[in-house]
C-alpha cells in the first residue's frame, strides 16, 4: 500500500522549501488562494472560541466509545468509524468518496471533516466519546481536526497524534503560550510517545485518563483507534484491490 497520507504529512520536514512548493502546487490545483486560506484561518480562530475543555458528562460512567480513522487512495478518502462497549466492537460504518480540498498543514478539517460527519451520521448508536487520530486543541489556532469534528457532531472528542506539531513540550506537558493543552504519554516502553489533547467537551486530565484506561498492553494507542485503523485498511483492500 502506498502511504500517501503519511507521505503528505512527512514529505518535507527536512526541507521547508520543498514543502512550501508542494503546498503552493496543490493550492493552485484546487483553486485555493491565499485569501481563501486567510478566511479559513479566521474561521478557525472564531470556532476555537467555542471549544470547552471542561468535562460535560461524568466520564466515569461512559459505556460506548468510538474511534475514527481516515486514509487515502489518490484523491479518495475512506473515513471509517468503530464503536466499542466493554472492549467489544458493537458497530462499524464507513464512507468512501472523493476529496475536494488538498492536504495543507493545520487545515486538515477542510479536507477530512465532511466525510467524518457523514460517517458519524450513519451510526445507529451514539458514542459517549470519540478518539480521533488528529490534534485537538494542541493546534496553532486551537482548533485541530478533533476539535472541529466535535463542534460539528456535539460529542466529546480526544485527539491523538504521534507528533507535538508546533506545540512546545515540557516533560509530559504540551504547551501553547505556556498553557497546558495536552499530555505526552508513553504507553509502550519500546515505542515513541503519543500526544493527547482534548478536542472539545472534555478536560486535559480526563482525556489523559481515558486514553490510559482504554489502551490495552502492549499497544500505545487506544484499542478503538487500532480497530478503526484495521477496519479502514480492510476497506482499502476491498475497495481498491489493485
Amino acid at each position: 500500500m502506498k502511504k500517501e497520507n503519511i507521505e503528505e504529512r512527512e514529505i518535507t520536514k527536512k526541507n521547508p522549501d520543498i514543502e512550501n512548493k508542494k503546498i503552493a502546487d496543490v493550492m493552485q490545483k484546487f483553486g485555493i488562494t491565499q485569501e481563501k486560506l486567510k478566511e479559513l484561518e479566521e474561521e478557525q480562530k472564531k470556532l476555537a472560541k467555542l471549544i470547552k475543555t471542561k468535562d460535560n458528562i461524568d466520564f466515569n460512567l461512559i459505556e460506548i466509545y468510538g474511534g475514527i480513522e481516515n486514509i487515502f487512495k489518490g484523491n479518495k478518502i475512506i473515513s471509517a468509524i468503530v464503536l466499542m462497549k466493554n472492549k467489544e466492537i458493537i458497530e462499524q460504518k464507513y464512507i468512501s468518496e472523493k476529496v475536494n480540498f488538498p492536504y495543507i498543514p493545520s487545515f486538515r478539517a477542510y479536507r477530512e471533516l465532511p466525510s467524518m460527519i457523514k460517517v458519524f451520521n450513519l451510526l445507529e448508536e451514539k458514542p459517549d466519546v470519540i478518539f480521533v487520530r488528529a490534534s485537538g486543541i494542541a493546534h496553532k489556532r486551537g482548533l485541530g481536526l478533533a476539535s472541529h469534528f466535535s463542534l460539528s457532531v456535539n460529542v466529546p472528542t480526544i485527539g491523538i497524534t504521534e507528533s507535538p506539531g508546533e506545540c512546545k513540550v515540557e516533560g509530559d506537558k504540551i504547551l501553547i503560550n505556556n498553557k497546558v493543552v495536552g499530555r505526552v504519554l508513553k504507553l509502550k516502553k519500546e515505542a515513541n510517545p503519543i500526544y493527547v489533547s482534548p478536542g472539545n467537551l472534555i478536560s486535559v486530565e480526563t482525556a489523559e485518563k481515558l486514553t490510559k484506561e482504554l489502551t490495552t498492553e502492549p499497544h500505545k494507542f487506544p484499542d478503538v483507534l487500532l480497530e478503526a485503523k484495521k477496519y479502514a485498511k480492510k476497506l482499502l483492500r476491498e475497495l481498491f484491490p489493485n
